[in-house]
């Protein structure tokens, strides 16, 4: 089968296996040795964690281009177009180049079904693989052990932090999801945790597989020191490190975690201290405390479990004290969103729920009956779509409040399309 637009190549994937999700690697690693028999692939920094995979990736990518390198990202999902997984540095690759991948994929298959995202993952290592690329960063989709990137060996391993989400592929613990995300620690390779209260099972999997464990707090740190701030190890301290471009606690983690992999591969891709001051300050990502400024400013964030709305409350009370924040929302059905709602509540003064038209968005029906069950008092329904809401939100609004718009990736997508169609964010 083949297509001559990246639309079709993609709607054709949506329904060509049966299953949305299907972990395991047997499939797509039989397609991939058919595509790569000599397993050449370029220095590998593979990247797991329930939030802040994309950060982490953001952040090396952003080091690694300041010292010069050549550097292919692949993250998932996308805010506004397909082409965003895949990057050469820094820069969407160009819809002819994923149409080529994809038919050499299909070329090789034969009868082995795919998934969307294990299509995306083989198209991602193609098109990599003769990139000449220096380093190559992979982002877990889900989970870890089983997921498609995981057919790569890695040269370094990170998973940024461990929460409950995906429950119904992962396990309902952060125990069982630890061990899944943990799969992707090899032997004798460094295995990077930011989490600060990691569970036992990464531990056991670290120590299991003979990986090199290095855990933030006990052999990498990081002190804040006002405007700037100190990072520190056993082989290297680096000193007046500017702020994180990405705002919020959280991402002096993902920065940290970031600075030690450039540091554990610095003898293979050597890294000075100018090239890591300018990608931690210099670095953008759609989506992950995104302010726009406007007459009521809008702030967005792709937060859609427990852990990341934690840090989004933590957020919004350091930089927005005292404002009346309006929450244009809409979560996936199989989240948590009884947890979501109580965690946000103290923080929200009315909500407006937005349906969207991805099938996997949670109906209103439904949510009306979760919401009715929660402390929430001031919420409302009815509207046809994003737009909708989003004006209601506005007309409820003053000058002096926030209109922050959370809970998907499917949610801020539509925002921002909607914004640039209205030119709102120029």
């Amino acid at each position: 089968m083949h297509f001559d637009t990246l639309k079709g190549w993609l709607d054709w994937q949506e329904n060509l296996h049966p299953l949305t999700i299907d972990l395991g690697l047997d499939r797509v690693k039989r397609v991939y040795q058919a595509l790569n028999p000599n397993k050449i692939s370029p220095i590998t920094i593979t990247v797991a964690g329930t939030n802040g995979k994309g950060s982490c990736i953001a952040y090396l990518e952003a080091i690694y281009k300041a010292q010069g390198y050549r550097v292919g990202t692949y993250s998932s999902p996308h805010i506004l177009k397909y082409n965003e997984r895949i990057k050469i540095n820094g820069e969407p690759v160009s819809d002819s180049i994923i149409c080529e991948a994809f038919k050499k994929i299909e070329t090789v298959r034969n009868e082995t079904s795919l998934s969307y995202f294990e299509f995306g993952t083989l198209a991602a290592l193609i098109i990599f693989q003769n990139s000449n690329l220096d380093v190559q960063l992979l982002e877990v989709g889900l989970g870890g052990r089983l997921d498609a990137v995981n057919i790569v060996e890695p040269d370094i391993t990170l998973i940024t932090s461990i929460g409950i989400d995906h429950v119904d592929w992962l396990g309902s613990t952060r125990e069982a999801i630890g061990r899944e995300k943990s799969g992707i620690f090899r032997k004798n390779t460094p295995a990077i945790v930011g989490d600060i209260d990691p569970p036992e099972t990464v531990i056991e999997t670290a120590h299991k597989k003979n990986a090199q464990l290095y855990l933030i707090n006990t052999d990498f740190h990081y002190k804040k020191q006002g405007a700037i701030w100190d990072w520190t190890s056993s082989h290297r301290i680096i000193y007046d490190i500017p702020e994180p471009g990405l705002k919020g606690e959280h991402q002096y983690r993902n920065a940290s975690s970031a600075i030690l992999a450039v540091n554990l591969l610095s003898e293979k891709l050597p890294i000075n201290e100018v090239a890591i001051r300018n990608g931690i300050q210099n670095i953008h990502l759609l989506g992950r405390f995104q302010l726009i400024n406007d007459k009521i400013p809008v702030l967005l964030d792709v937060g859609h479990n427990p852990e990341a709305v934690k840090t989004l409350v933590d957020y919004l009370k350091m930089s927005f004290p005292n404002k009346k924040i309006h929450a244009i929302f809409s979560m996936m059905k199989d989240k948590d969103i009884a947890s979501v709602l109580e965690i946000m509540n103290p923080v929200i003064f009315d909500w407006f729920f937005t349906p969207l038209s991805n099938p996997r968005t949670i109906p209103e029906e439904i949510m009306k009956n979760i919401f009715s069950k929660s402390s929430v008092n001031r919420v409302s329904f009815g509207y046809k779509n994003f737009s909708d809401a989003f004006k209601a939100a506005q007309s409820q609004s003053q000058s002096g409040d926030l209109l922050l718009v959370f809970g998907s990736f499917f949610l801020v997508s539509e925002c921002l399309n909607e914004f640039k169609k209205s030119e709102l964010t120029k």
